[in-house]
């Protein structure tokens, strides 16, 4: 028992924060949503008041709704809890779909059985002369109900927790603060613009959640990676709110594993114990300390290896030059200039299987950009190479037209019936009806379903126009319209059983080779998750027909980021001219181009992040001591 002791130390000891990972978001939540079920139901038996402190956006929506389903199924009742909210945006009106007033009830609320009188969330609608004397009545009711029980958090990319932006004190309250600007784009995928976006919000102070009894901090997503790695395990600062929790005697991160690779433990577990030396784990350890050291793999001493915790490698292998010849070939043999195979090759470590010689070919799009953007230059060789090339364009993308787009278009179309002197038909009286409706759009309100269905034809003519670029004739494109999209709205509905028999349906129809689909999940608003799971559902319920078995699938990341070198399996290499290309046809989705609605907190277009994270991957190669291409698609195969 005290080996096993000294093994957990181990593992965590780079980590000044108590850290629980679970495989999903989902599983995650579900155990925090356990541990205030049984705070709630303690208080209950001792007849008290459960105090929570609650936070918003999109990381604790499976937190919501397992507590709703606690409610409702398992007769959890919320009679006894009184809640606070961190934060409001400011000035903001509590009916504004952005509002957290409306996110709170829509998420929870409604559906528990907490009297009305017993939550609170700041209000955005007072005078900003009346905010300092209501931020201080704020902290003074948390105080006279007793202080906060449990406070949960998100976190930010810049380490912010409520909307305390770096460099907020360690001592701060409730108060009205300016947000940052990483912060509104970030958060700009909830408004039609950033313009909308507030440059003020209402937040608890970090004093203020400091003074909570436990802290909770959900974390989900890879995007959260490196951040949550500098909060646990990085110096405590004023810079990284996050970091400041470090001071809190009881409070714990709870992350998904795909949040937790850049902790030490995931990153090097070398460095804390014991490891099992996977193949994986072994590439992970070889380009890492290359790239660390500025060295080519076969520059790589035995003392580069022994100094830097990997001299179990140095003993496995006898030597690194063994090691370095061993792991430099395998890399090598992931660049390839035929993802399709190359026919008639006795090629037995190329990624790809030489036959057949053509292959059919099915690239699922999340958006429809993402295929040009992601692997442009590869779809454009599948299809010259002479593969049946399809596209499944899986939803509509009309959330991501703005309305001043929109309007070019419909000025086009009513204009031109008016200077052919053309009848005034149906078509025409609903663009009209369109522009009336924008001129009097609110900044709240959700789109009308026409204007919706205009929004998606324009994303689906400039996708159709992409395909006839890379030359891929029309009956091999397949706009899907997966129905959990449409709502009109950031907030999509959950995965279905339609979203995933018409998957079903188009694998089946094409009977692929090749599958290539986003395995991105860093996309700010969850879309390709939400894809990539109905493809994976769908593969479950193909994969025992005679057809599946010479079906390969391989995963792709979009414009948000890139796989780690070690990961890679196939890394299509591409010239200056094919850069080019692919720049071109991106350039085709003009609606997503100067400004992209949803770009997160990255302010280059689609393009620039496409260039420069393909340039990057070609770089990483050049520095291990491989060959030096202009630019590299990079893909991971998924076995199932």
């Amino acid at each position: 028992m005290t080996i096993h002791h000294q093994e957990i130390e181990l593992i965590d000891s780079f980590e000044q924060i108590a850290v629980e990972i679970y495989p999903t978001a989902k599983e995650g939540s579900k155990a925090v949503a356990a541990e205030i079920a049984a705070l709630i139901r303690e208080k209950q038996a001792a007849n008290q008041r459960c105090i929570l402190g609650l936070a918003t956006g999109s990381t604790p929506k499976y937190l919501y709704a397992e507590l709703v389903r606690l409610h409702k199924e398992e007769g959890l009742s919320f009679k006894n809890v009184i809640t606070f909210n961190l934060d409001e945006y400011y000035p903001l009106e509590p009916d504004a779909l952005q509002s957290y007033h409306r996110f709170m009830k829509e998420q929870l609320f409604n559906h528990i059985d907490i009297p009305e009188g017993q939550y609170f969330i700041p209000d955005g609608t007072l005078p900003k002369d009346k905010m300092k004397a209501y931020c201080e009545q704020y902290d003074q009711h948390i105080e006279s109900v007793g202080g906060i029980d449990l406070q949960v958090l998100g976190i930010g990319n810049n380490g912010h927790i409520g909307f305390n932006e770096p460099g907020s004190s360690i001592n701060s309250h409730t108060r009205l603060v300016t947000l940052d600007n990483s912060t509104r784009l970030a958060n700009g995928y909830d408004f039609s613009n950033m313009s909308q976006v507030p440059r003020l919000a209402i937040s608890m102070g970090i004093g203020t959640i400091l003074k909570a009894k436990k802290i909770v901090l959900l974390a989900w997503g890879s995007h959260k990676a490196k951040i949550v790695a500098r909060s646990v395990e990085g110096s405590s600062s004023e810079h990284v709110p996050a970091s400041l929790l470090q001071q809190h005697p009881n409070t714990k991160f709870v992350i998904e594993e795909s949040a937790a690779l850049e902790l030490t433990r995931y990153k090097e577990p070398w460095l804390t114990g014991d490891c099992e030396w996977t193949p994986l784990l072994i590439r992970k350890a070889v380009t890492g300390l290359a790239l660390k050291l500025n060295k080519p793999i076969l520059m790589l001493t035995d003392k580069d290896y022994n100094e830097n915790g990997l001299n179990d490698l140095i003993v496995q292998y006898g030597s690194a030059y063994e090691l370095n010849i061993k792991e430099l070939n395998a890399i090598r043999d992931t660049i390839t200039g035929w993802p399709g195979g190359k026919p008639h090759a006795n090629l037995p470590n190329h990624p790809e299987r030489p036959e057949p010689a053509s292959k059919r070919v099915l690239i699922f799009s999340p958006h429809p950009d993402d295929d040009i953007i992601s692997m442009g230059g590869t779809f454009i060789r599948l299809h010259e190479q002479g593969h049946d090339v399809h596209v499944g364009y899986q939803t509509s993308g009309n959330i991501a037209v703005t309305d001043e787009f929109l309007l070019r278009f419909v000025d086009f179309a009513v204009g031109f019936d008016t200077m052919f002197d053309v009848d005034r038909s149906t078509s025409s009286k609903i663009l009209e009806n369109a522009k009336a409706f924008i001129r009097l759009k609110k900044p709240s309100e959700k789109d009308t379903p026409e204007i919706r269905a205009i929004k998606g034809l324009i994303r689906r003519c400039e996708a159709k126009a992409t395909c006839r670029y890379v030359g891929i004739p029309e009956e091999n494109v397949h706009f899907m319209n997966l129905p959990f999209y449409e709502t009109g709205l950031v907030e999509k509905k959950p995965l279905g059983d339609e979203d995933i028999q018409l998957t079903v349906d188009l694998i089946r129809k094409i009977k692929p080779h090749q599958i290539y689909c986003a395995g991105d999940l860093a996309d700010p608003h969850g879309t390709h998750k939400v894809c990539l799971d109905a493809i994976f559902a769908a593969l479950q319920i193909l994969k025992n027909e005679a057809w599946m078995k010479d079906c390969w699938v391989w995963l792709y990341k979009g414009a948000w980021q890139e796989w780690d070198v070690h990961e890679i399996e196939m890394a299509v290499p591409m010239s200056p001219d094919q850069v080019l290309q692919k720049r071109l046809g991106i350039f085709i989705h003009q609606s997503q181009k100067d400004v992209v609605p949803f770009q997160g907190s990255d302010l280059r277009e689609f393009w620039q992040r496409a260039e420069d994270r393909n340039a990057n991957t070609a770089d990483l190669y050049d520095r291990l001591g491989l060959q030096k291409y202009a630019a590299m698609e990079a893909f991971v195969r998924h076995r199932f």
